[in-house]
C-alpha cells in the first residue's frame, strides 16, 4: 500500500465517523433547510407560511391537531403556537424564538441568503444564527421528545413568532400577549434568541444566561429658525444650533447604575468596569447616542430645520421621563424633543437559585468546565415583552456565537455546523432539566 494513501484513507475514514448524523441530527437539518429556504423579511416574507410548515412536521409526529396552532394576526404573519402536555403538577413553560428575518439582498452577499449552503464547516444563509438554527432545534427537540413518550411535569409550549425584528406588524409576542395570553402563558420563558454559549477562535468561552435587556427609545432633536437668503448668514443658524447641541448631547454621561444581573456579570467574568470600553459602558449605564440626521431645504437658503434623530437603550429601573429631563437639561434650550418611539420599562428577571443550578448542571454535563455567567442583553428581544407581562424570561441559546465573526444581520450569515449538533444535543438536555417540577 502506498504509504502516503494509508494516511489519508485513515483520515478519511475517521472524518466520516465524526460526521456521521443521527436521525435526529438529520431532522434539524432538513427543519433548518425548511425554514432558510422559506423567506420570512419583511418585505417579501412570509412567516405564516414557516409557521405552516413547522405545524406539518408536529402534527406527522404525532401532536394532536388541537395542540398545534398557526395564530394569524394580519396577512403573512402568522405564529406557530404549540403544546406538549404534561401532567400539570406545575405551571407551563414557553420556549421561544421568532420566524421572521432582516432583509437579504442577493446582490450584497456571495452566496444566496435563502438558500441553505453547507460548506467549510458552516450552514450559511439568513437566519442561521438569527435565528431559525436555534428554532429549528426547538422544533427537533420537541418532535423527539413526542416519540420518545415524555410525559414532563408540566407543558411545554413552543412559540415561534413573527415581527420581532419590525418592519412588519404586528409583533407576535405582543399580539399574543394581548389577544390570546391562554397560549403562551407561563411560570417562565426561555428565549433562544438571547444569552447561549460565547466562542472565541472557535473555542467555548462561557455559557451566558441572559436575565435582562435595556429598552429601546427614540427622540427627535430638533432647531428651528426663519431662515434666509444664504447671501446673508446670521449667527442664529438652525444647523449651527442643532450641532452645539449634539456636542453636548456627546459630552453627556449617564450615572453608572448596576443591578442584580450586571453585579453579577461582573462578579463572574471578573472584568473590570471598564467604561471606555463600549460594551462594558454600555452594561454600566443607560446611553443615548445621535444616528440620523435631517437639516436644510435648498443649497441656497439658511436652514430653517435641522433634526437629529437620538437613541437611547435604558437600563430596567430607569424612566423615559428621567431620561429626557436629562437629555433637555445637558442639550441646553435651543432645541425642542420629540418622542419618536416611546419605551415601555421591561424590568429584570430574577435569578432563582433552582433554575441557575439547572443550567450550571447541563452546562457542565455538555461542555465540562465552562462556566455559566448571568448577563444582561444590550440590544433587544421579544424577550422584554415578555418580562413587561409579568412572565419572567430567560435567554438560553443553544447555538454557540463566534465573537469574532458575528454575522447577525450581515453579509454571508453563519453558523458553525458542529454548534449546531452540539446544540441540538444541549437543546434536548436543556428542555428535560428545566421541565421538572421544583422540588418541594
Amino acid at each position: 500500500m502506498n504509504t502516503i494513501a494509508r494516511p489519508l484513507t485513515l483520515l478519511a475514514l475517521l472524518t466520516a465517523t465524526l460526521s456521521a448524523q443521527t436521525p435526529d441530527h438529520q431532522l434539524a437539518r432538513d427543519i433548518l433547510r425548511e425554514l432558510i429556504e422559506t423567506n420570512t423579511t419583511p418585505s417579501a416574507g412570509d412567516c405564516t407560511a414557516a409557521a405552516q410548515l413547522v405545524a406539518k412536521r408536529l402534527r406527522a409526529a404525532g401532536f394532536p391537531e388541537a395542540d398545534v396552532q398557526v395564530v394569524v394576526p394580519a396577512p403573512k404573519q402568522g405564529n406557530l403556537i404549540a403544546r406538549l402536555r404534561g401532567r400539570g403538577t406545575a405551571r407551563p413553560i414557553v420556549f421561544l424564538a421568532h420566524l421572521d428575518v432582516v432583509e437579504a439582498r442577493r446582490d450584497d452577499w456571495s452566496v444566496d441568503p435563502f438558500r441553505l449552503l453547507e460548506r467549510d464547516g458552516y450552514f450559511y444563509g439568513r437566519g442561521t444564527q438569527d435565528i431559525k438554527g436555534d428554532a429549528a432545534l426547538l422544533v427537533a427537540n420537541f418532535i423527539r421528545l413526542k416519540r420518545e413518550g415524555f410525559t414532563p411535569d408540566r407543558d411545554l409550549i413552543l412559540a415561534l413568532t413573527a415581527g420581532e425584528e419590525g418592519g412588519a406588524e404586528p409583533n407576535g409576542v405582543d399580539w399574543l400577549l394581548k389577544n390570546r395570553r391562554d397560549l403562551i402563558d407561563a411560570e417562565f420563558c426561555v428565549n433562544v434568541d438571547a444569552g447561549g454559549p460565547q466562542a472565541r477562535d472557535g473555542r467555548l468561552a462561557s455559557y451566558t444566561m441572559q436575565a435582562a435587556e435595556k429598552t429601546f427609545l427614540s427622540l427627535s432633536m430638533t432647531a428651528r429658525n426663519p431662515g434666509g437668503h444664504s447671501s446673508q448668514p446670521r449667527a442664529d443658524n438652525a444647523i449651527y444650533d442643532l450641532a452645539e447641541a449634539l456636542l453636548k448631547l456627546r459630552a453627556h454621561q449617564f450615572p453608572v447604575m448596576l443591578n442584580d444581573v450586571t453585579r453579577a456579570w461582573f462578579s463572574a467574568t471578573g472584568e473590570t468596569q471598564d467604561a471606555a470600553d463600549p460594551y462594558r459602558n454600555a452594561l454600566l449605564r443607560t446611553t443615548c447616542v445621535a444616528t440620523m440626521l435631517d437639516a436644510g431645504h435648498a443649497s441656497n437658503a439658511l436652514p430653517q430645520k435641522a433634526q437629529a434623530t437620538v437613541n437611547c437603550r435604558v437600563l430596567p429601573g430607569h424612566t423615559q421621563a428621567e431620561v429626557e429631563a436629562a437629555l433637555r437639561q445637558a442639550a441646553g434650550n435651543k432645541v425642542e424633543w420629540a418622542v419618536q418611539w416611546p419605551m415601555a420599562n421591561s424590568p429584570a428577571s430574577p435569578l432563582p437559585p433552582s433554575l441557575v443550578q439547572r443550567v450550571e448542571s447541563i452546562v457542565a454535563a455538555q461542555w465540562p468546565g465552562l462556566r455559566v455567567v448571568p448577563t444582561m442583553e444590550t440590544g433587544a428581544t421579544d424577550g422584554a415583552l415578555m418580562r413587561r407581562a409579568g412572565i419572567p424570561t430567560y435567554g438560553l441559546a443553544l447555538i454557540a456565537v463566534d465573537l469574532e465573526d458575528n454575522r447577525m444581520h450581515g453579509k454571508d450569515e453563519r453558523i458553525r455546523i458542529r454548534y449546531f449538533n452540539e446544540g441540538l444535543d444541549f437543546g434536548y438536555r436543556l428542555i428535560r432539566a428545566v421541565a421538572a417540577a421544583p422540588a418541594q
